[in-house]
Order: C-alpha cells, then structure tokens, then sequence
C-alpha cells in the first residue's frame, strides 16, 4: 500500500511539473506564433489590397473588440494601417465566411471615406479549378472602388456559388465591421 501511494505522489508530480512546462513554453511560443500566421498568411493579402503606403502595416497593426465568439469569449480583430506620411490611405480587414469545403478567409482594403481598394482571399478549402476560381483577378477586381455600403454587388463564378457566397459573406463581415466600428478604428489608425 505504501509502494502505491509513493508511486501516485510521484507520478502526480511529474503530471504537474509537465504541465506547468507545457503551459510556460505555450505563453513563450503564443506570441512568436501569432507573428508567423500573419507574415506568412495575412501579410501576403494586406499588401494585394493595400498599396502606395509608406508605413509598415504589419508592425503598426492594432486589435480592437470584435464581440463575443460561441462561447461568450471575447473576439478581436487585426486592423492593418496604410499611411503615407502620416496620413491614413486605408485600412485592411479580414473576414471569413462559409464555402463549399471550409472557411474562406479574405483581406478587404478599404479607404476612410468608405470605398473599397480591393480583396484578396487568404485561405479556401474549396474545389480546384471550380471553387477556387474566386481567387482570380476576374471575380476579386470587381471589388475595386465598392463601398461598405454595397461592397457584393458584383457578378459571382459559374458554377462556384458556395464559394462566392463564402466569399461575399466574408467581404460583408468585414464592411459591417468597418461601419460599426469607422470612428473608433479611424482615430486608433491615426486619421
């Protein structure tokens, strides 16, 4: 009986030493990892739909509330400035929406004054050759010069409609966003 009680302690120690390890090496890693998702993801997107800038967007994003996700826990979403000497040009937004296979993450340029410079998709999961066709130039341009206010009054991809529905849900998440939010995210962006 002593054996077991000597051998549950010792095993429980080990069980908590491991742990707090894994915790420590998780809060050390968290933000070096979060640096890597948006160099090697977003940052691709951020500089398609913003141009003519001379600040780095990376460096001078900012995270501002977003709401509450499914479990109530508190949402923020990344606002990438565009500057040229000083002055605010535009600003880059994700959205996400549903395709046909996934999630479709797409970046969405727009300019104070609310008209849009631009989308890029980030990420799809969706068919190739026939979902991914919202990723070429013939659907994203059409999004050169839309408002928030009517930012998918564009033609879809034949053949393609869950994913265009994806990527307009996404395009639209990220204009609400920018109306609910175009004061506040202004002044912390610098205009």
């Amino acid at each position: 009986m002593k054996d077991i009680i000597k051998m549950v302690v010792v095993l429980g120690l080990i069980c908590l030493v491991a742990g707090l390890a894994l915790a420590g090496v998780r809060q050390v890693t968290l933000e070096p990892i979060e640096y890597q998702r948006i160099k090697n993801v977003m940052e691709p997107s951020v500089k398609a739909v913003l141009s003519g800038y001379d600040n780095d967007p990376i460096k001078d994003r900012f995270s501002m509330p977003a709401g509450k996700d499914k479990k109530g826990r508190d949402v923020s979403k990344t606002v990438f400035p565009a500057k040229k000497g000083g002055k605010l040009m535009a600003v880059a937004l994700d959205g996400s929406g549903k395709g046909f296979n996934g999630a479709i993450g797409v970046m969405v340029g727009i300019m104070p004054d609310g008209k849009m410079t631009g989308i890029s998709i980030m990420s799809h999961s969706d068919t190739p050759g026939i979902g991914s066709r919202v990723a070429e130039p013939v659907f994203t341009d059409q999004f050169k010069k839309k408002t928030v206010d009517d930012p998918t009054s564009v033609d879809g991809v034949s053949g393609a409609s869950y994913s265009t529905k994806g990527v307009f849900a996404a395009v639209q998440a990220a204009a609400k966003f920018y109306k609910s939010n175009q004061k506040e995210l202004l002044a912390k962006a610098g205009q």
